[in-house]
């Protein structure tokens, strides 16, 4: 276990049991906002997306119509 992680637990440790569920959504959002930035790098990306780019295309030719659950 990494030093910041057992700091980590020992702070979380010493809070009482709100503050500690307060801790825990801020590090989910953290591991969220994460998630975003490695979205955004993937999306940035200038390398060419072939598949990508066909469904694109293929989706953007499909008529316009509203979608009906018996067809799914």
């Amino acid at each position: 276990m990494s030093k910041t992680t057992t700091e980590i637990i020992q702070v979380c440790e010493s809070l009482p049991p709100d503050k500690q569920a307060e801790l825990a959504d801020f590090a989910r959002f953290l591991l969220t906002r994460q998630e975003d930035e490695a979205w955004e790098q993937r999306i940035a990306d200038p390398k060419a997306r072939p598949r990508l780019d066909a469904f694109l295309r293929e989706s953007a030719a499909e008529a316009d119509e509203p979608l009906d659950p018996t067809r799914l």
